[in-house]
Protein backbone atom coordinates (compact mmCIF):
# COMPACT_ATOMS: atom_id res chain seq x y z
CA UNK A 1 0.00 0.00 0.00
CA UNK A 2 1.51 3.21 -1.03
CA UNK A 3 2.09 6.26 1.88
CA UNK A 4 0.75 8.81 0.66
CA UNK A 5 1.52 12.65 3.22
CA UNK A 6 -0.07 15.02 0.84
CA UNK A 7 -2.16 15.17 -2.11
CA UNK A 8 1.02 15.96 -4.56
CA UNK A 9 1.96 12.11 -3.32
CA UNK A 10 -1.41 11.03 -4.88
CA UNK A 11 -0.83 12.80 -8.08
CA UNK A 12 2.50 11.35 -8.42
CA UNK A 13 1.57 8.15 -7.72
CA UNK A 14 -1.22 8.55 -10.85
CA UNK A 15 1.29 9.88 -13.08
CA UNK A 16 3.92 6.86 -12.50
CA UNK A 17 0.79 4.77 -13.68
CA UNK A 18 -0.32 6.47 -16.44
CA UNK A 19 3.77 6.83 -17.66
CA UNK A 20 3.70 2.94 -17.38
CA UNK A 21 0.24 1.87 -18.65
CA UNK A 22 -0.82 4.67 -20.84
CA UNK A 23 2.12 6.50 -22.29
CA UNK A 24 4.79 3.64 -22.60
CA UNK A 25 1.81 1.00 -23.28
CA UNK A 26 1.92 -0.46 -26.98
CA UNK A 27 -0.75 2.18 -28.41
CA UNK A 28 0.80 5.20 -27.96
CA UNK A 29 4.47 4.02 -28.37
CA UNK A 30 3.23 2.66 -31.50
CA UNK A 31 1.66 5.58 -32.80
CA UNK A 32 4.32 8.32 -31.95
CA UNK A 33 6.55 5.84 -34.15
CA UNK A 34 4.67 6.22 -36.77
CA UNK A 35 4.28 2.59 -37.15
CA UNK A 36 0.73 2.33 -37.98
CA UNK A 37 -1.09 2.28 -41.50
CA UNK A 38 -3.55 4.43 -42.29
CA UNK A 39 -6.19 1.71 -42.11
CA UNK A 40 -5.83 1.36 -38.52
CA UNK A 41 -5.56 4.63 -37.69
CA UNK A 42 -8.96 4.82 -39.32
CA UNK A 43 -9.70 2.48 -37.34
CA UNK A 44 -9.04 4.30 -34.11
CA UNK A 45 -10.59 7.24 -35.30
CA UNK A 46 -14.00 5.11 -35.48
CA UNK A 47 -13.42 3.04 -32.59
CA UNK A 48 -13.04 6.44 -30.21
CA UNK A 49 -15.55 8.28 -31.52
CA UNK A 50 -17.73 5.99 -29.54
CA UNK A 51 -15.95 7.09 -25.84
CA UNK A 52 -15.96 10.36 -27.07
CA UNK A 53 -19.99 10.73 -27.69
CA UNK A 54 -19.83 8.90 -24.27
CA UNK A 55 -18.22 10.66 -22.31
CA UNK A 56 -21.04 13.31 -21.20
CA UNK A 57 -22.74 10.66 -19.60
CA UNK A 58 -20.06 10.15 -17.44
CA UNK A 59 -20.03 13.81 -16.63
CA UNK A 60 -23.75 13.02 -16.29
CA UNK A 61 -22.89 10.22 -13.72
CA UNK A 62 -20.64 12.32 -11.92
CA UNK A 63 -22.87 14.75 -11.07
CA UNK A 64 -25.55 12.33 -10.00
CA UNK A 65 -22.74 10.89 -7.50
CA UNK A 66 -21.22 14.24 -5.50
CA UNK A 67 -22.73 16.26 -2.69
CA UNK A 68 -25.83 18.58 -4.08
CA UNK A 69 -23.87 21.42 -3.16
CA UNK A 70 -22.38 24.07 -5.63
CA UNK A 71 -18.52 23.71 -5.21
CA UNK A 72 -19.27 20.06 -6.14
CA UNK A 73 -21.09 19.98 -9.21
CA UNK A 74 -20.06 22.98 -11.12
CA UNK A 75 -16.75 21.82 -12.16
CA UNK A 76 -18.60 18.52 -13.11
CA UNK A 77 -21.45 20.66 -15.38
CA UNK A 78 -18.48 22.76 -16.31
CA UNK A 79 -17.09 20.51 -17.75
CA UNK A 80 -20.30 19.08 -19.71
CA UNK A 81 -20.85 22.40 -20.73
CA UNK A 82 -17.92 22.28 -22.92
CA UNK A 83 -18.75 19.15 -24.04
CA UNK A 84 -21.54 20.99 -25.47
CA UNK A 85 -19.51 24.13 -26.96
CA UNK A 86 -20.75 26.23 -24.19
CA UNK A 87 -24.36 26.15 -25.79
CA UNK A 88 -22.93 26.97 -29.57
CA UNK A 89 -23.77 23.87 -31.73
CA UNK A 90 -20.96 24.56 -34.42
CA UNK A 91 -18.57 24.08 -30.70
CA UNK A 92 -20.31 21.08 -29.62
CA UNK A 93 -17.85 18.37 -29.03
CA UNK A 94 -19.28 15.71 -30.92
CA UNK A 95 -19.36 18.16 -34.64
CA UNK A 96 -15.36 18.60 -33.36
CA UNK A 97 -14.69 14.82 -33.24
CA UNK A 98 -16.16 14.57 -36.62
CA UNK A 99 -13.87 16.70 -38.22
CA UNK A 100 -11.13 14.60 -37.21
CA UNK A 101 -13.26 11.05 -37.54
CA UNK A 102 -14.24 12.35 -41.23
CA UNK A 103 -10.28 13.75 -41.75
CA UNK A 104 -9.51 9.65 -41.15
CA UNK A 105 -12.32 7.48 -42.42
CA UNK A 106 -13.70 9.70 -45.15
CA UNK A 107 -15.75 6.59 -46.82
CA UNK A 108 -17.55 5.73 -44.23
CA UNK A 109 -20.99 7.40 -43.67
CA UNK A 110 -22.45 9.09 -40.35
CA UNK A 111 -25.61 10.42 -39.68
CA UNK A 112 -26.75 13.43 -38.27
CA UNK A 113 -25.76 13.09 -35.03
CA UNK A 114 -22.18 12.39 -36.07
CA UNK A 115 -22.85 8.77 -35.54
CA UNK A 116 -20.54 6.43 -37.76
CA UNK A 117 -21.98 3.34 -39.64
CA UNK A 118 -19.63 0.93 -38.19
CA UNK A 119 -19.58 -1.40 -35.53
CA UNK A 120 -18.54 -0.70 -31.63
CA UNK A 121 -15.41 -3.04 -30.18
CA UNK A 122 -16.13 -3.91 -26.61
CA UNK A 123 -12.87 -2.57 -25.14
CA UNK A 124 -14.40 1.05 -25.55
CA UNK A 125 -17.86 -0.14 -24.10
CA UNK A 126 -16.22 -1.38 -21.60
CA UNK A 127 -14.00 1.88 -20.67
CA UNK A 128 -17.12 3.95 -20.58
CA UNK A 129 -19.65 1.07 -18.54
CA UNK A 130 -16.41 0.65 -16.26
CA UNK A 131 -16.94 4.08 -15.24
CA UNK A 132 -20.47 4.58 -15.22
CA UNK A 133 -20.81 1.78 -12.92
CA UNK A 134 -18.44 2.66 -10.48
CA UNK A 135 -20.17 5.91 -10.45
CA UNK A 136 -23.20 4.64 -9.68
CA UNK A 137 -22.38 3.11 -6.22
CA UNK A 138 -19.34 5.85 -5.50
CA UNK A 139 -19.20 8.24 -2.63
CA UNK A 140 -19.22 11.79 -3.51
CA UNK A 141 -15.00 11.71 -3.16
CA UNK A 142 -14.86 8.84 -4.90
CA UNK A 143 -16.78 10.12 -7.64
CA UNK A 144 -14.71 13.28 -7.87
CA UNK A 145 -11.36 11.73 -7.83
CA UNK A 146 -12.27 9.11 -10.55
CA UNK A 147 -13.28 11.96 -12.85
CA UNK A 148 -10.25 14.20 -11.24
CA UNK A 149 -7.38 12.26 -10.64
CA UNK A 150 -8.50 9.30 -13.09
CA UNK A 151 -9.54 10.79 -16.09
CA UNK A 152 -8.74 14.96 -16.22
CA UNK A 153 -5.62 15.21 -14.51
CA UNK A 154 -3.67 13.48 -17.33
CA UNK A 155 -6.14 13.75 -20.19
CA UNK A 156 -4.10 16.67 -21.21
CA UNK A 157 -1.03 15.04 -21.89
CA UNK A 158 -2.56 12.19 -22.85
CA UNK A 159 -4.27 13.92 -25.74
CA UNK A 160 -1.86 16.37 -26.56
CA UNK A 161 0.35 12.93 -27.14
CA UNK A 162 -2.24 11.39 -29.53
CA UNK A 163 -2.44 15.04 -31.41
CA UNK A 164 1.39 14.81 -31.68
CA UNK A 165 1.56 11.11 -33.20
CA UNK A 166 -1.48 11.70 -35.68
CA UNK A 167 0.80 14.42 -37.04
CA UNK A 168 3.24 11.91 -38.23
CA UNK A 169 4.27 12.13 -41.90
CA UNK A 170 3.29 8.64 -42.21
CA UNK A 171 -0.51 9.07 -41.43
CA UNK A 172 -1.02 12.61 -43.55
CA UNK A 173 0.29 10.83 -46.87
CA UNK A 174 -3.00 10.62 -48.87
CA UNK A 175 -5.50 12.83 -46.60
CA UNK A 176 -4.24 15.41 -43.91
CA UNK A 177 -5.72 14.69 -40.38
CA UNK A 178 -7.72 17.47 -38.30
CA UNK A 179 -6.24 16.97 -34.90
CA UNK A 180 -8.30 20.10 -33.44
CA UNK A 181 -10.39 18.39 -31.23
CA UNK A 182 -7.00 15.81 -29.57
CA UNK A 183 -5.30 19.59 -29.52
CA UNK A 184 -7.91 21.95 -27.95
CA UNK A 185 -8.35 19.44 -25.21
CA UNK A 186 -4.82 19.26 -24.79
CA UNK A 187 -3.95 22.72 -24.46
CA UNK A 188 -7.29 24.57 -23.72
CA UNK A 189 -9.71 22.14 -21.86
CA UNK A 190 -8.37 19.36 -19.89
CA UNK A 191 -5.65 21.66 -17.63
CA UNK A 192 -9.28 23.66 -16.54
CA UNK A 193 -11.34 21.05 -15.99
CA UNK A 194 -8.77 19.05 -14.23
CA UNK A 195 -8.00 22.56 -11.35
CA UNK A 196 -11.48 22.48 -10.64
CA UNK A 197 -11.91 19.11 -9.76
CA UNK A 198 -8.51 19.35 -7.96
CA UNK A 199 -9.48 22.41 -5.86
CA UNK A 200 -12.11 20.23 -4.25
CA UNK A 201 -10.31 17.02 -3.06
CA UNK A 202 -7.01 19.23 -1.46
CA UNK A 203 -9.77 20.25 1.05
CA UNK A 204 -9.53 16.24 2.08
CA UNK A 205 -6.13 16.25 3.72
CA UNK A 206 -6.21 12.77 6.20
CA UNK A 207 -4.50 10.08 4.43
CA UNK A 208 -7.47 7.55 4.27
CA UNK A 209 -8.68 10.14 1.88
CA UNK A 210 -5.60 9.94 -0.24
CA UNK A 211 -5.72 6.29 -0.38
CA UNK A 212 -9.22 6.82 -0.96
CA UNK A 213 -8.51 9.35 -3.86
CA UNK A 214 -5.84 7.01 -5.32
CA UNK A 215 -8.15 3.76 -5.55
CA UNK A 216 -10.81 5.51 -7.22
CA UNK A 217 -8.15 7.49 -9.70
CA UNK A 218 -5.66 4.13 -10.15
CA UNK A 219 -9.14 2.23 -11.01
CA UNK A 220 -10.38 4.23 -13.48
CA UNK A 221 -7.06 5.06 -15.28
CA UNK A 222 -5.89 1.77 -15.26
CA UNK A 223 -9.83 1.07 -17.24
CA UNK A 224 -8.67 3.57 -19.78
CA UNK A 225 -5.34 1.90 -19.95
CA UNK A 226 -6.85 -1.07 -21.12
CA UNK A 227 -9.08 0.27 -23.73
CA UNK A 228 -5.57 1.84 -25.37
CA UNK A 229 -4.24 -1.57 -24.98
CA UNK A 230 -7.92 -3.38 -26.96
CA UNK A 231 -7.47 -1.00 -29.40
CA UNK A 232 -3.94 -2.19 -30.61
CA UNK A 233 -4.50 -5.33 -30.70
CA UNK A 234 -7.86 -4.43 -32.59
CA UNK A 235 -5.68 -2.13 -34.88
CA UNK A 236 -3.26 -4.48 -34.82
CA UNK A 237 -5.23 -7.31 -36.45
CA UNK A 238 -6.33 -5.21 -39.79
CA UNK A 239 -4.12 -6.07 -42.74
CA UNK A 240 -1.08 -4.43 -42.93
Amino acid sequence: MNDFQSYEDVERAIDELVEKEIIQGRFMRTLLDGAFTEEQIKEFALQYSYYSRNFPRTLGAAIMAVLPEDDWWVPLADNLWDEGGRGNPERYHSRLYWTFLTSAAPDVPTNEKYVPDWPVSPVVEEAINTLIQFLKVATPLEAMAAIGLGSEFFAGRVMGLIAKGLQHPNYNRSRKLDVRFWSIHADEHEPRHYQLCKDVLKRYQDPKDYQLMYRAGSYIARSEARMYDGLYERMMAIGR
